[in-house]
């Protein structure tokens, strides 16, 4: 096999395909990316058995062939090549004995067997939607946050995709929020519910190049995912099983509506933070009356008091949040005034518009009320 390459499209592809290489893993095969120019395309492939990404970059086949080489040090010695358009050139022999050349810099490693690099598997493409890129990646950044950060439940590790007509909702949570996207789609598809990995979903949006005239194509089997866009392709299994059912969580019941400026009100938030440590969880105790919303916060380290106007309709109420949660949301929403709702110092609270593109669920911790 010999393959060349600019070096800045094929440090491109590598960072693409990594993302599927599993940092820790007894298969030595899956520490590898495939090259494979047995055909009359370039590709690339990283497959962990969980995730699977294969993308086509440009270059110059001179022989065919394919190889599969150690990730790491692939991309190290392709990174600290000079010049980004220099000129790479790839070549291995029958006994998988491969050289590196670029100028004057020549690296010889050992490559592995082809053959025993695990392909992506095979998908069915007659069930899927489409929708933009800007909308996908969008979308995964305003629910990711809320995903459970490990393994302890495999359901809070991953996101509800559900399907109805001609809306796709994106739904996560972690025990203590929800989080909630809707996108209305330019057509109607087969109803359809499926669990994808926060792991998936998470390395999908780096890809995504965010354009709102680029589309991606998502089709689904019995146990696998497959996302089409540009020149890759991703596979993932999905999670297995029933997610939790969350329409009896939401409510549009409430006593108390502010509409609050984002900007004030986060600022003030993340102000009240500066007297909080990783160890030390106390939370933001918001008192609403008239059209004023009071933030206090007491710490070991100190306090912080600060007032911020809102429009207010319904009853005065003193209720207290984790602050990272109420913050987390609302880095997301794009818009300038957020509204939210509550019944309660005891019931969760709910952030979402009139439109019903985002519901952010968050519940209320106790608090000790101070004068």
């Amino acid at each position: 096999m010999k393959l060349v390459f600019q070096k800045d499209v094929l440090m491109s592809g590598i960072n693409i395909v990594s993302k599927a290489i599993p940092s820790k893993t007894t298969m030595n095969i899956l520490e590898c990316i495939l090259i494979d120019a047995s055909a009359s395309e370039i590709k690339l492939t990283g497959n962990d058995m969980e995730l699977g990404i294969e993308t086509k970059i440009e270059g110059s086949i001179a022989e065919r062939g394919s190889i599969a080489l150690e990730a790491k040090i692939f991309s190290d010695i392709i990174r600290k090549l000079p010049d980004s358009d220099a000129e790479v050139t790839i070549t291995s022999d029958e006994r998988l004995n491969t050289t590196i050349q670029c100028d004057s810099a020549l690296f010889k490693i050992q490559g592995r067997d082809p053959q025993e690099f695990s392909y992506l598997p095979f998908i069915e493409k007659d069930q899927y939607i489409c929708l933009s890129q800007f909308s996908l990646k969008e979308a995964i950044r305003q629910t990711i946050f809320s995903i459970a950060p490990n393994d302890s439940n495999k359901m809070m590790g991953g996101e509800l995709i559900e399907i109805k007509d001609n809306v796709l909702k994106i739904v996560s949570l972690d025990g203590h929020r929800i989080s909630i996207r809707n996108i209305l789609l330019k057509y109607n598809y087969e109803n359809r519910k499926v669990i994808i990995p926060g792991k998936t979903l998470s390395e999908i949006s780096k890809i995504l190049t965010g354009d709102n005239e680029k589309e991606i194509l998502i089709y689904f089997s019995k146990n696998h995912v497959l996302f089409e866009f540009d020149n890759t392709t991703v596979v993932s299994r999905l999670i297995e099983g029933e997610y939790f059912k969350i329409d009896h969580m939401l409510s549009n019941d409430y006593k108390t509506h502010i509409k609050i400026n984002k900007r004030s009100f986060m600022d003030n938030i993340d102000r009240a933070m500066i007297m909080i440590r990783d160890n030390d969880r106390k939370p933001i105790i918001l008192k609403i009356e008239d059209n004023n919303v009071n933030m206090r916060i007491r710490s070991s380290f100190g306090s912080m008091d600060a007032d911020v106007m809102a429009q207010k309709t319904g009853e005065d109420i003193m209720i207290a949040f984790n602050p990272k949660f109420l913050l987390d949301a609302l880095r997301v929403i794009d818009d300038e005034d957020v509204d939210i709702y509550m019944m309660n110092p005891k019931s969760p609270c709910f952030i979402k518009d009139d439109g019903g593109n985002y519901i952010y669920l968050i519940l209320p911790v106790n608090f000790i009320a101070e004068d």
